[in-house]
């Protein structure tokens, strides 16, 4: 995903007890208010709310909600037990207040309802709101919601990645400069116990809930190690913890390095790599390999900063919707910090939203050959919102489009260096270049369509066949390229265009 943030002053408090009708009138008439001002496409709100109600069948089946006329019936087994005045079409508040209502109403009629926790009564309404939308616009309650932000934001914790197994909690891998780093934690390692308690029985929710804590306080673990007779015991205080989305390796005198989503830390993460990259191989660094694959996206702010790093001069990105504030150009602003180095983008049909940006960029504004497959297609900006139960709604606002004016959305970046389709050896594909047959044309590239047009769609991505996938051919056709200017030249150079491009950031129909 691509998502726009918002502010919110507000914190993560106790949740009440219990289905309090006015505390969920003003859950309801903000989420409305919310999808009514921002959704990219204008909904009626009646619309909305009588989708919402209706889903609470998705609780109890003998629940009806319906329009009769200028009223809204609430039912039992089709029979009548409510009946409500239809508000304005657009008034929040008030459908707010009768979603609240005619909920209170169906907890007295049904016991489903009645012992239902409040959250799984919001979570239902807002499931049939939603499904009035798009599929990237969805609800996430007060425990989702915050493992949401967590992985946005950060969090307090130590630094690893866990999973159960049969004797234990496996430490998977213990992050770079981390609590755990530092207290000598080490991949394998087992814990048995966290502060004296076996994780015995624990799920693994309420192992990550014991781990993470407030920053600079100090969890003890016990740990079984292959290398040790017996126990250790480890104390190790946590610090502000966001997941790792940037890893490097040296490919002979190529750097590789691998982004798998964008959080608040990319491009600072993206920055270190770089430099370590650089001072590792030093003169002899021939290129970077940037791996996209697979990579659903996230912060747009971040992909803009990450194209920032290599694009020197003209637009990365901008963004169109119905809300005045959605459109938005975004430039680059810095100087190139791979200094001119060649860099080769690895994309497929896992490479979406954010990381859809950052190809288009590079590959638009000349900085990289981009390899691989047509990638998913996922070119709308959602924007995250706070609700009062502490839930999020996440709303698609505006679509991006490439430099070039193309809108991403549903036809995605078609790479330079197609991978895919009767192409099986990475040899074809480099036979290919070198005949001039290969890359894609710039403008069959930059080609804007009717995104809504199906068979528009499928004919354009048929030109390079979208691979779910990751395959070894990539990094062969990138390692290649990387390693014979000439032929790397001759990739970024591309044949000469047959028409025009697209005017620059003219914000298509589709979507």
């Amino acid at each position: 995903m691509a998502f726009l943030m918002v502010a919110c002053a507000s914190q993560d408090s106790t949740p009440p007890l219990g289905y309090d009708e006015a505390r969920a009138e003003r859950l309801f008439s903000r989420g409305y208010q919310d999808v009514s001002d921002i959704f990219i496409e204008d909904v009626a709100i009646s619309q909305l709310a009588i989708a919402g109600m209706g889903s609470l069948a998705s609780i109890d089946p003998a629940i009806g909600v319906e329009q009769d006329g200028d009223r809204l019936k609430v039912s039992v087994d089709g029979t009548s037990m409510a009946s409500y005045p239809m508000p304005a079409p657009n008034d929040a508040k008030a459908w707010g207040a009768l979603t609240a209502a005619a909920i209170s109403a169906s907890r007295y009629h049904s016991s489903d309802l009645d012992t239902a926790e409040p959250e799984v009564l919001y979570e239902a309404v807002f499931d049939g709101v939603l499904s009035q939308l798009d599929s990237f616009s969805r609800y996430a309650g007060r425990e989702a919601a915050r493992e949401n932000r967590a992985s946005r934001d950060g969090f307090g914790g130590i630094g690893v990645r866990i999973r159960l197994i049969e004797e234990g909690v496996l430490i998977v891998s213990v992050m770079e400069n981390t609590p755990a780093e530092s207290a000598g934690l080490i991949d394998d390692d087992l814990i048995i116990a966290i502060n004296g308690t076996p994780v015995e029985g624990l799920s693994q929710r309420e192992v990550v809930r014991q781990l993470r804590g407030p920053v600079r306080s100090k969890v003890r673990l016990t740990i079984d190690r292959d290398a040790n007779e017996s126990p250790l015991a480890i104390a190790v205080v946590r610090q502000h913890i966001v997941p790792q989305t940037v890893s490097y390796r040296r490919e002979g005198d190529l750097a590789y390095i691998r982004i798998s989503g964008f959080n608040q830390r990319t491009t600072d993460s993206l920055k270190q790599k770089i430099k370590q990259a650089q001072d590792d191989i030093g003169e002899q660094l021939e290129g970077f390999v940037l791996d996209l694959r697979g990579n659903p996206g996230g912060l747009l702010d971040q992909a803009v900063e990450v194209s920032n790093l290599f694009v020197t001069g003209g637009r990365i990105v901008s963004t169109h919707g119905r809300h005045p504030d959605s459109h938005q150009y975004f430039s680059a602003s810095r100087s190139d910090l791979a200094a001119s180095a060649p860099i080769v983008v690895l994309v497929d049909g896992g490479s979406a939203s954010a990381s859809e940006i950052v190809a288009a960029a590079l590959q638009d504004s000349g900085r990289a050959v981009v390899v691989g497959s047509s990638s998913f297609g996922k070119g709308t900006v959602q924007t995250v919102l706070r609700l009062p139960n502490q839930g999020e709604l996440t709303l698609t606002w505006a679509r991006f489009h490439a430099p070039s004016g193309y809108a991403l959305h549903r036809r995605g970046v078609l790479p330079d260096i197609c991978t895919t389709g009767e192409i099986e050896q990475a040899d074809q594909v480099l036979a290919l270049i070198r005949a001039g047959a290969m890359p894609l044309s710039r403008d069959l590239r930059r080609r804007d369509i009717d995104t809504n047009d199906d068979q528009a769609v499928e004919t354009l991505r048929a030109n390079c066949p979208m691979r779910d996938e990751e395959s070894e051919i990539d990094l062969e056709v990138a390692t290649s390229l990387l390693e014979d200017p000439s032929l790397y030249a001759l990739a970024l150079q591309g044949p000469p265009d047959t028409a025009e491009a697209a005017p620059e950031a003219v914000p298509a129909s589709g979507g």
